[in-house]
């Protein structure tokens, strides 16, 4: 049965602004630039000796400096998921023209997720608890360990006393809390969110978990190749890190202030397989309900949607599978619509993805231009849509949507609208 449109789908929920720290730049035109281009990130682990790995390459993030978005006092202390954070919220307050001292702070929010928090600092604490004892351990470990300290910190550093959550749903984190932010402000309860997702887990014990479960690739002596969404030669995701934070504000917030609307986030859905605790559902049916109900939430038929920007994590199952779901949302439109991974160039940066992902979803909608997935060279039967391959292409676009999946059996899509004034 038909549902009614959702509380997004009169496009009262708008993106004002953007921060990006990510393997492909540290700005928010850098990371366009670098996805644009086609440009791969994927290099030799350089954070760890990676010599007994299965795995020894990641995306990393480069020419970061924490001091250039706080005192050199918190940049050394706080773990890295809380740096990028800080970062990608100073960036993308700015971005927005938030000139908080004239704000109700009352009225602006936080949520930030993350999905594993600070392995780096769990890591470190734990080989001082084993080499000095228990009274040397950090007493910053616990709260910078844990991820909803994303949204704790930047609350307390801008003041901002609205709603603060954290959203913990393993790669489709960021996802989940941009669209959990958006409906804070669709239900009256917030005039602003800051919201996105934030990741570092390329730490000892995070790529030896991953490795552990067979999940990375091991094309390590070809690291630029190794992470190749859709691809026949396909053989597992490569790790990534970064943070991509988005304020949303209501259309009401943004108009009141002159504030410039990069697009409008119509529509949000979110399913569970209840299937395995890392295999999606081997039916799809999950990723397809999400698709399906995200456009529904959207007000919208499968024909308006024009790209999607996939999960895509250059994985044998989850590739194959969101290709099948694709087919079971979209029908004959499947078709014709345009499919690609920024996996391909940045990795899988887990908790950020689904944020950093969404940021260049709503680039594609304002510059017209669709990002490429990189190291497509040999079709996949199973794979069969158009990948958008190698290169960027332009692109009238109007409608799109971000999918993200996560462990667990979550499932999250988002509908983005060009916003044309």
């Amino acid at each position: 049965m038909a549902r009614s449109p959702g509380p997004l789908a009169n496009g009262d929920v708008v993106v004002t602004g953007l921060g990006v720290v990510s393997p492909a730049g540290n700005t928010v035109d850098e990371f366009w630039q670098g996805l644009t281009s086609g440009k791969s990130c994927v290099g030799p682990i350089t954070h760890l000796d990676a010599t007994d790995y299965t795995c020894r390459i990641a995306a990393e993030v480069r020419d970061f400096d924490p001091e250039a978005y706080m005192d050199r006092k918190d940049a050394r202390r706080l773990s890295r998921f809380l740096q990028f954070a800080t970062a990608a919220a100073k960036m993308a307050i700015e971005d927005a023209g938030l000139d908080l001292e004239q704000e109700d702070r009352e009225r602006i929010g936080v949520l930030v997720g993350s999905g594993i928090g600070g392995l780096d600092i769990l890591g470190e604490q734990y080989e001082r608890q084993l080499n000095m004892g228990p009274s040397k351990v950090s007493p910053f470990l616990v709260p910078f360990m844990i991820p909803d300290m994303a949204s704790g910190w930047i609350s307390i550093q801008y003041g901002l006393k609205g709603p603060n959550s954290c959203v913990v749903t393993a790669c489709s984190t960021g996802a989940n809390a941009i669209g959990d932010a958006a409906h804070l402000i669709a239900r009256g309860e917030a005039d602003v969110m800051i919201c996105g997702g934030t990741e570092a887990p390329i730490t000892p014990i995070g790529v030896a978990g991953f490795c552990a479960a067979r999940a990375l690739s091991t094309r390590n002596d070809d690291p630029e190749h190794a992470s190749r969404p859709f691809d026949k030669d396909r053989d597992g995701f490569v790790m990534g890190e970064g943070a991509g934070v988005i304020v949303l504000e209501s259309r009401q917030h943004a108009e009141k202030r002159g504030a410039t609307v990069l697009a409008e986030i119509i529509g949000y859905a979110q399913t569970a397989d209840a299937f395995h605790i890392t295999q999606p559902d081997p039916e799809a049916d999950g990723a397809t309900r999400s698709m399906r109900l995200a456009v529904e939430n959207a007000g919208l038929q499968p024909e308006d949607v024009e790209y999607v920007n996939a999960h895509g994590t250059s994985t044998p199952y989850n590739d194959r599978l969101e290709t099948a779901a694709i087919h079971r949302a979209f029908g004959e439109h499947a078709k014709s619509l345009m499919v690609s991974s920024i996996k391909s160039m940045i990795g899988h940066t887990l908790g950020a993805a689904g944020a950093l992902e969404s940021i260049a979803t709503i680039l594609a909608l304002k510059n017209g231009v669709v990002p490429p997935t990189i190291n497509y060279e040999t079709p996949d039967p199973d794979c069969d849509l158009d990948y958008v391959p190698n290169e960027a292409r332009q692109a009238d676009l109007r409608i799109a949507i971000k999918n993200s999946f996560g462990f667990g059996g979550h499932n999250v899509t988002l509908v983005y609208k060009r916003h044309d004034g």
